[in-house]
This record gives C-alpha cells, sequence and structure tokens, in this order.
C-alpha cells in the first residue's frame, strides 16, 4: 500500500509537461494563464448555484445543482493540474482527478434524463406572460363583478325601502288630497251662511255676539281659506313626492324601457332636495335645468336613475366642499364664496352655488346629459382615477369609491360615454351620452 502511495505521488519516473513545450514561455505562459482562468471560470458557478438555490427556495431540481456543481469543480480541477504538471510529472494524481470528473460527469448526465420531461412542462417566459395577463383580466373582471353586486344589492334594498315607503304614504296622502276640496268646498259654504246670516240677521242675542268677539269670527273668516289652501299646497306637495319615490325606485320596470329622461332627473332632485336647501352653515344650492326637447330613450329606468344620483351627490358633495374649504363672506347682503385663484390680481367670487344640468339631442340616435357644479373641482391625477373601483377622496367611512364606477359600467352597457371633464378651482362637469336605441349585445 505505501509503495502504491509512493508510485501515486512520485515524479521521478516522468518528465515535466513543459518539456512537450521545449520550456517557450510564450507557449508556456500561454497554457498557464488560459487554464487558470477557466479554473476560476468553473470555480465561481457553484457560487453563482448557490446563491440561486439561496434565493429560489422553489426550486424543484436541487439536487441537481448540487451534481453539475460537483462536475464543475471536478472539471475547474482538472485544468489546475494541467498547471501543476508543467513542473511537476505527477500524472496519477492528474489522472485520478479526470477519473472522477469523467464519473461525475456522467453520473450527472444519466441523472438528467428522467427530469428532461419535467424540465420541458414548465411554462416557458411567454406563458408566464399570457398566464399574467389572463390573471390580470380576470381580476378586474372580478373586481368589476364584486363592485356590481354591492351596489346592486345596495340599490335593491334602497328601492324596496323607497317603494315600501312610498306606497305606504300613497294610500293616505291619496285620501287627504282627495277630500281637500271636499273639505275647501264645505268650508266656503258654511262662511257664505254665516256672512248671511250677518247681513239679514246684524242684531244677535248676547251670548252670540260675546262669542262671536271670543273667537274672533271675522279673523277666522278671513284666515280659514288661507288654511285650506295651505294644506292643499302641502297635500300636492306630499303627493308629488311619493310620485317621484315611486319613479326613481321603479322596482316594475328593471328591464328595458322606453322612458322620459328629465322624469328620471326630477325624480332625483326631489330625493335629494333636502341637501340641496340652504342651512345655518350651508347656503342654497341652486339648480338650473335647461331641459331639451329630447325623444323617450330605451334603456333601464332604474340604472339610469341609479347614475343621476350618484353624479349629482358627488356635485352636492364637492359644493359643501367647496364652502369646507373656501372663505365665506357677505357680499350684497348675500353669501358669496372666495377662492384662492386671482385674475389680474382680483380674487374669483363665485355669487351662489349651482348645480346645472342641459339636456339636448346629439343626432338622430344619441341624447347628451351635462351636469356640472361651480364647486372646488378635482386635479388630472383624481380625474383619471374617478372611474376606478374604490377609488374615492373623500374621508374613511364617508365614502365606499363604488358609485362612479358603477355609473361607468352602467353607461357603457347602455352602449354609451361618460366623460369628467374637470380642473382645480374650475368646477366639474359630467357628460352622459347614451343611443335612443339600447343596442343588446
Amino acid at each position: 500500500m505505501l509503495q502504491f502511495l509512493e508510485n501515486f505521488f512520485t515524479e521521478a519516473s516522468f518528465i515535466p509537461h513543459g518539456h512537450c513545450y521545449l520550456w517557450q514561455p510564450s507557449l508556456v505562459w500561454l497554457n498557464i494563464v488560459s487554464d487558470s482562468v477557466i479554473a476560476l471560470v468553473y470555480y465561481s458557478i457553484p457560487a453563482i448555484l448557490v446563491y440561486f438555490a439561496h434565493k429560489r427556495k422553489d426550486f424543484p431540481f436541487k439536487w441537481i445543482l448540487v451534481l453539475f456543481g460537483a462536475f464543475i469543480i471536478s472539471c475547474g480541477t482538472t485544468h489546475i493540474m494541467d498547471v501543476w504538471t508543467l513542473w511537476h510529472p505527477t500524472y496519477w494524481v492528474s489522472s485520478f482527478i479526470k477519473v472522477i470528473t469523467a464519473i461525475v460527469s456522467a453520473y450527472t448526465a444519466v441523472a438528467l434524463l428522467p427530469i428532461i420531461p419535467q424540465a420541458l412542462a414548465l411554462p416557458s417566459p411567454s406563458q408566464l406572460k399570457a398566464a399574467n395577463f389572463q390573471l390580470k383580466l380576470t381580476l378586474q373582471e372580478l373586481a368589476s363583478t364584486q363592485t356590481q353586486l354591492i351596489q346592486t344589492e345596495k340599490m335593491s334594498s334602497l328601492g324596496q325601502l323607497v317603494a315600501g315607503i312610498a306606497h305606504e304614504i300613497n294610500n293616505p296622502i291619496n285620501f287627504i288630497y282627495g277630500n281637500t276640496s271636499l273639505v275647501n268646498e264645505y268650508t266656503e259654504n258654511l262662511l257664505n251662511l254665516i256672512a248671511l246670516y250677518q247681513q239679514n240677521y246684524p242684531l244677535t242675542v248676547p251670548e252670540i255676539q260675546a262669542l262671536n268677539e271670543e273667537i274672533d269670527l271675522n279673523f277666522i273668516q278671513e284666515d280659514l281659506p288661507k288654511i285650506l289652501s295651505s294644506m292643499k299646497m302641502g297635500a300636492d306637495r306630499i303627493r308629488n313626492i311619493v310620485l317621484s319615490l315611486r319613479n326613481f325606485s321603479r322596482l316594475d320596470e328593471a328591464e328595458i324601457k322606453e322612458v322620459d329622461i328629465h322624469e328620471g332627473i326630477d325624480s332625483t332632485l326631489v330625493i335629494l332636495q333636502n341637501r340641496l336647501q340652504g342651512k345655518k352653515d350651508q347656503p342654497e344650492i341652486h339648480v338650473i335645468k335647461e331641459y331639451g326637447n329630447l325623444p323617450k330613450v330605451e334603456c333601464y329606468p332604474r340604472q339610469l336613475n341609479q347614475v343621476f344620483m350618484n353624479i349629482l351627490t358627488n356635485a352636492i358633495d364637492a359644493l359643501e366642499e367647496s364652502v369646507i374649504n373656501s372663505q365665506w363672506s357677505v357680499v350684497s347682503s348675500h353669501l358669496s364664496v372666495v377662492s384662492g385663484k386671482t385674475t389680474d390680481n382680483a380674487q374669483l367670487t363665485i355669487d351662489k352655488l349651482v348645480i346645472s344640468i342641459r339636456t339636448e339631442v346629439v343626432d338622430s340616435n344619441q341624447v347628451m346629459i351635462r351636469i356640472a357644479d361651480n364647486g372646488c373641482g378635482m386635479t388630472e391625477a383624481v380625474r383619471q382615477k374617478i372611474f376606478e373601483p374604490f377609488f374615492t377622496t373623500k374621508p374613511v367611512g364617508s365614502g365606499t369609491g363604488l358609485g362612479m364606477s358603477i355609473s361607468y359600467q352602467i353607461i357603457s352597457k347602455h352602449g354609451g360615454l361618460l366623460k369628467c371633464i374637470s380642473a382645480p378651482l374650475q368646477g366639474t362637469e359630467f357628460l352622459i351620452q347614451i343611443p335612443t336605441r339600447l343596442k343588446l349585445s
């Protein structure tokens, strides 16, 4: 055994490899540099494989990396031995390292065969890109479906509540409204009878005269018709509100129907009347309506009313925000809002808060609804995101960010366009363009 090891590492039986090159310096150094660089590169590859395996802990073929690393190290070592044997002819050691390299490389090649089908089954970069794109589309559709479900359930519950209230109020108010004319007629007859009696019997008994003075009969004769007239106006008002509520909810009109767009807008304004009226810390919001001569539009009425509600609510919110964020002062005995914008060293003054609604016929089969406010407006960054699901500039708990996204989807469903035009301190305008005849895909 000792003799074998002595022969294995001996240098006496052979001549150095450099003699084959006749010890020409250029040739010797060429081999030294090339083998050294090759060995250095070979040794660096396992370090890269270790880094890769560390970063990609989910890589399924780590064992093949170990074999490949051993093969690369043994290859690099053979080149180191080529440099060594230029001066030290330990060819048995060099040959033994080559045998190890051959065994490792052969085993690695055999081990690679069964995993080739698995490696081929892995998706290519183009397939991964396509799958990611499809996943993104699926997520967008899922988000869109989610917003539709949430808003549909919300509006369905609201519609049922509104319709229920309208139904419960409708019967008693119809009873009151139907009898006001009779009460007015009866009261007028009684007052005429009293007047005729006073004319023909001016002198009455003391008890009647005392009661006449106590109840102030003359005042009652003058004021009672006014009271009845006010009651009739109030009953008319309640009756119109009930009709507007029923028109807005339209539970029986979830399908396509030809409707008057103006009725839907007016019904929405009636529901929002409380927010339009002035309060102690909030000036009145004036609504300017410029209705064109529109034909009846074929649409989903309840959904279209939902769009009007969302846009008008946003307009009111924007005007209220303008009041909060601006300086209000009394100018010419009425409220004015003064913004920070200046033109020719003069501040821009808004005399009153306004929502303008204009409708017009675009062509033979298109109508346009413009809803604008003179509020604080919005930046370009906000405007570009206004129709994205769950995007909102309102404080947490004040908005869901679904209203405008749902409105955009509803108008798109109708084959129309919904645009937003806005700039800071320039107000906001929404343009709704829809066909008069719905084209179902």
